[in-house]
C-alpha cells in the first residue's frame, strides 16, 4: 500500500498517559518506529510537541476519546497537522492485527491516508460554543428552579400564578418575600401591587426592600410624579 505521509505519529490518549508511536519512512522504503509514553500534564504535553518537532513529524492522529483529546489538541495546534478521528471509524477499518498497539495502528492508518478527520472548528468558535453551552445550561437550570417553585406553590394551594401575570416579576417577588415572612395579610399583599404601580422608572428598588411604603409616602410619590410629568404634558398641548 502506498505511503502518503512519511513522518506521522499516532497517539493513544488516556486520562493520565499518552502513548505516541512515530513512524518514519526511510529512503530505502523501510519504516522506522519509535514508541514513547508521556503524561497528560502541560509540561509533559509540551515535551511531546518538542519531541515530534525535533523528529521532523508533520502529521498527528488521535481518537476523539471523551474530552481527553482537547488539551493535547490545544498544545499541538498550529505546530502540526492534527487529525482527530472518530473511534468507531478506526475500529471499522479492516486489517488490524491483534498484537498491534492502538498508537501503532493509528499511526499506520495515518501514514496510508485511511483516516477521515472530524471537523474541529477554529479556536474562537470553540470558545464561543463552550460559552453558549454554559449559558444554555444556566437558562435551563433557572427554568427548572422556577418550575419547581411554581409546583411548591400549587402543592401548598397558593394560587399566586392566578393573580400575578409574572410570578417572578417585581411585584411577584415581593409577594413571595411576604409569603416567606408569613406576616402579610391579603390586604397587604394587594398593596404590594399598588406599590409597584406607583413607582416611576427613575426610582430604583433594592432587592432587600420587602416592606411597602406608607399610604402618605405613596401619595407624595404619586403627586411628585404628576408634577414632574405636567410640564411635558403642557408643552405637548401647547
Amino acid at each position: 500500500m502506498q505511503t502518503l505521509i512519511e513522518r506521522g505519529c499516532g497517539l493513544d490518549v488516556h486520562q493520565a498517559t499518552v502513548v505516541a508511536c512515530l513512524l518514519m519512512v526511510r529512503r530505502d522504503g523501510k519504516v522506522q518506529k519509535q514508541m514513547r509514553t508521556f503524561g497528560t500534564t502541560t509540561r509533559e504535553l509540551v515535551g511531546l510537541r518538542e519531541w515530534l518537532l525535533s523528529e521532523g513529524c508533520t502529521h498527528v492522529a488521535m481518537e476523539s476519546t471523551g474530552v481527553y483529546w482537547k488539551p493535547i489538541y490545544a498544545i499541538l495546534e498550529g505546530a502540526l497537522e492534527i487529525v482527530v478521528a472518530n473511534a468507531q471509524h478506526i475500529k471499522k477499518v479492516p486489517g488490524r492485527k491483534t498484537d498491534v498497539k492502538d498508537a501503532e495502528w493509528i499511526a499506520d492508518l495515518l501514514c496510508h491516508g485511511l483516516l477521515r478527520s472530524s471537523f474541529v472548528p477554529p479556536k474562537p468558535i470553540r470558545e464561543l460554543r463552550d460559552l453558549m453551552r454554559y449559558r444554555r445550561k444556566l437558562v435551563e437550570s433557572q427554568a427548572a428552579e422556577r418550575n419547581r417553585l411554581l409546583k411548591v406553590l400549587e402543592t401548598a394551594n397558593i394560587k399566586l400564578a392566578n393573580v400575578a401575570t409574572d410570578v417572578f416579576g417585581m411585584s411577584g417577588r415581593l409577594m413571595l418575600r411576604a409569603l416567606i415572612a408569613g406576616k402579610a395579610t391579603p390586604q397587604e399583599m394587594a398593596e404590594l401591587v399598588c406599590w409597584i404601580n406607583c413607582f416611576t422608572p427613575s426610582l430604583p428598588v433594592s432587592a432587600s426592600q420587602s416592606e411597602p411604603p406608607s399610604r402618605s409616602s405613596r401619595m407624595s410619590m404619586s403627586k411628585n410624579g404628576q408634577q414632574a410629568r405636567s410640564p411635558i404634558a403642557h408643552s405637548a398641548t401647547s
